[in-house]
């Protein structure tokens, strides 16, 4: 989905959207992909329970969904007649969701090695 949406970004966005614009939408991309390839890792090591392994599931994709979701409305406001910044708090709340998915991975890392 970041591939497909990034691609419409660079190619058809960049004809509507200014350059700041396409610079968030751009970092909704970004974070996306980087954990699209965190959830990747996540699932081919054993270094943490099944049940931390679900909580960071669920907590990235959430915080996904919130972060770049947002982001990319965001973005694209003055393209459509609802005003998203309405909505802007979800953003913020969509990163502490990630930055927490990462908190849990690294403490449960710790204790296993304790």
């Amino acid at each position: 989905m970041a591939i497909i949406l990034g691609a419409f970004g660079a190619h058809k966005l960049k004809e509507v959207l200014s350059i700041e614009e396409l610079n968030t939408f751009e970092t909704g991309v970004k974070y996306q992909m980087y954990h699209a390839l965190f959830l990747l890792f996540l699932g081919t090591v054993n270094i943490i329970s099944d049940k931390a392994r679900n909580t960071i599931l669920y907590l990235t994709v959430t915080g996904v969904i919130f972060f770049s979701g947002s982001i990319y409305l965001l973005a694209t406001n003055r393209l459509t007649a609802f005003d998203f910044r309405a909505i802007g708090i979800v953003t913020p709340i969509g990163g502490v969701l990630l930055i927490l998915a990462w908190f849990v991975l690294f403490m449960n890392v710790i204790k296993k090695k304790a």
